[in-house]
This record gives structure tokens, sequence and C-alpha cells, in this order.
């Protein structure tokens, strides 16, 4: 009886080779299997199935996760406002981590012997999957056919060509990842440390001019209606978002990153939709939270964000995080007001039953309402007092020498 293997599969170039290699030369009954995080279309997943199938798979799965994926790890970069070195929404490498979480499960829903993977050996995502399979599959054997042979396009194309495959082996000018919480591009001009995308390399044309105001409602931190229009479910918010706010070109940028191996690399992305929401989520938390629950907000999410990158979700402290990010959005509820324009967006302000910025209790620069002025004279001498002990001990002490 052949061994099973599953296999991570887009349909592309790397995943096409490591699906017909297994089969034929190997001799592994494969299993393949893509989960979509919100990058293809029906029509896309049905060819791809095809694809699989015309490679001599012997089963295809296609897994929908994209509710999934927001449950498991968006809600939290939104709770955190999590941007990688103040820039970048984490857009791929979030979903990679819902990727190979899904295909562990399946590799051990088949009692697999083998799981495989399309990665090379440079970047990011080869230690993604191989961490989390070490963890959920141990025993089952990794197997990673472009890596360990470190093939190269041509040859793979050769080899394709040779058994017969019928595929598009033109290579795309720009490389493109689309997913629901962004979109990356790669291309000549982030191979250096200078240079922009032009305009055709962005998968989002600018087609919106002037500007418009959108009104976002979070509940307890989540995303609830735009302009008034309410839906069931955060992610269909997020894709109307990215309908309205892509076209003005708005969150677009180049990412410079330290990989998880220890090289530095640009990747360009567009995430108008998570942009968006992140600094308006941000707006409103400044408003309803005090500076303490603030403060260490920050410094969770910063490591939690870098810990997330580097493929560490299932270390149990994450789960620690999570649920202090998910308790600290309890009064995390209101409007925000975002004007849209083309190319960049400005949080106009916020209105909130939980807004801490309230003229009842006075007004900055002006009165307050909440203590006197002798209040204030008297807990100025007690919040200073430790440092003035320590200044007049150390003049003690200087005098005496």
């Amino acid at each position: 009886m052949s061994k099973k293997v599953v296999l991570g599969f887009s349909g592309g170039l790397d995943t096409s080779y490591c699906a017909k290699w297994l089969s034929d030369d190997q001799g592994y009954e494969v299993h393949s299997i893509i989960v979509n995080t919100g990058g293809f279309t029906e029509e896309e997943l049905r060819h791809i199935e095809a694809h699989a199938y015309a490679l001599g798979v012997k089963s295809h799965k296609t897994v929908n996760a994209v509710k999934n994926y927001y449950e498991r790890i968006i809600r939290y970069l939104i709770y955190g406002n999590v941007l990688k070195n103040n820039t970048y929404p984490l857009s791929v490498s979030a979903e990679r981590l819902s990727q190979a979480l899904h295909i562990a499960e399946h590799a051990a829903e088949l009692n697999a012997d083998a799981v495989a993977h399309g990665s090379t050996g440079a970047g990011n995502d080869q230690v993604r999957f191989d961490m989390i399979f070490h963890i959920m599959i141990p025993g089952v054997e990794i197997i990673t056919p472009i890596r360990d042979m470190m093939l190269s396009r041509d040859e793979e194309i050769s080899y394709l060509k040779k058994k017969g495959v019928n595929m598009n082996f033109d290579k795309a000018q720009y490389s493109i990842n689309k997913g629901l919480w962004g979109t990356s591009v790669g291309g000549k001009e982030t191979l250096s440390s200078k240079g922009m995308l032009p305009e055709e390399a962005w998968p989002t044309q600018v087609t919106k001019t002037g500007s418009e105001e959108v009104k976002l409602f979070f509940s307890k931190g989540e995303l609830r209606k735009i302009n008034n229009q309410h839906f069931e479910h955060p992610v269909d918010a997020i894709r109307h978002l990215q309908t309205i706010a892509g076209p003005y070109g708005i969150g677009r940028d180049i990412h410079v990153g330290d990989t998880i191996i220890g090289i530095k690399g640009r990747v360009g992305f567009e995430a108008a939709a998570p942009m968006v929401i992140i600094k308006a989520h941000h707006a409103l938390e400044k408003h309803v939270l005090t500076k303490w629950q603030l403060q260490w907000k920050d410094q969770l999410a910063s490591f939690y964000g870098n810990w997330l990158h580097e493929g560490q979700i299932l270390d149990p402290v994450m789960i620690d995080i999570e649920n202090f990010l998910e308790s600290s959005q309890r009064n995390v509820t209101g409007d925000v007001f975002v004007q849209l324009m083309p190319y960049r967006f400005q949080v106009i302000g916020i209105e909130s039953e939980y807004d801490l910025m309230n003229s009842k209790y006075g007004k900055y620069g002006e009165m307050n309402t909440g203590f006197t002025g002798d209040d204030v004279r008297g807990f100025s001498r007690i919040f200073g007092n430790q440092t003035l002990i320590y200044h007049q001990v150390k003049e003690t002490v200087n005098a005496k020498h």
C-alpha cells in the first residue's frame, strides 16, 4: 500500500511540481488541500481542484477558512492594533498560519505518513509550516522538494513539461498574494533597498477622486456597521470596507522586515480595509480606555504581533495575551468617522457612550470640575515626594564628600 502524503496546494508552479514528483517519482498517494483565507474566487478554486486531479492526486480538499481565520487570528490583530514595524498589518504571515493549522488537521484526519509544502529555503513560510507541523503532527515526515533539491524555476518547468503537464508556465511580472487581511506585491522594485512599485503593479487601481466620509461602528472592538449598514459577521464588513476604500489607493506601502531566518527583505502591500480599521479602532480606544490599559495593550500587542509573525501561534503565551486583548475590548464600542481621499485617510473623531473625554468632568486646558486647585497642589507634592527625597539625600551625601 502506498504511503499517504498531504500536500498544501495552491496550484502554482512549485506545488504542481510537488504533486507530480511525489506521485510519479516517489510513489506516494497524494492528498492535496487548499486553504482559502480570502484570496480565491469560487471559479479559481474549482480550476485549482481540476488541476490537482489532472496532476494525479488521490483526493483534493478545499477549506473555506475565511471566518475561522478572522476568529482565530485577525480579530486579535485588530484588538491589538498590530502593525509590524509600525507599517505592515501581517497580511501574509497571518494567513500562512491559518493555512498551516488546517493542513496539519487534515493530515491528522487522514492518518498521513507525511506532509508536504512548496516553500523554498529563502523565506519565512518554511519555518511557519515546519514548526506548526512538528507541534501538531509530531513524527509525521515533512517533505519539501523545492527547498531540499534547491530547484530553479526552469528545472521545475522542464520536469513538468516532460510529464505532459498542461498549465501556464509564464512568469508574472509581479508576485501577488491576496487574502482577507491584505494583498502582498513583490517585484523587481522590492528586491533592492530602493524603489517603489509602479502604479500598474498594484492589484487595485485608483478609480476614485475627491473624498467621502465613512462611519464605522465597533461593538466590543469588532467592526459591525459601516454607514449604518449592519453586517452579520465582521468578515463581511471588512470586505465591504475594502470595496469602498480600495479604489482610493489607500493602504499601499512597502514593508521592510526582518525574516525569521535572519535576513532583511522588502515587500509591497495594499491593505485599505485593514489600515482604516486599525487606525479607526485605535482612535476609539484612545477615548474609551484608561492610560494604563492603553500602555499595557501596546506592549503586549507588539510582542504578540512579532511572535505571530514568526510562526509562534501555538505558544501558550499567545492564548494568555489573546484573553487580555479580548477583555480590554469590553468598552470599545462606538462610531468612528473617517475621511477617505486618494492615497490617504484621516480619522475625524468618535462618538461613544464610553468616551472618557467628557465635558462633565472638565475640559483640557480650561476647567476641571473633578477637583480643586488646592487638591492639585497637595497631589503634586505627594506624587513627587520620593523623587524629592532621592535628590535631597544625594545632595547631602555629595556635600559630605
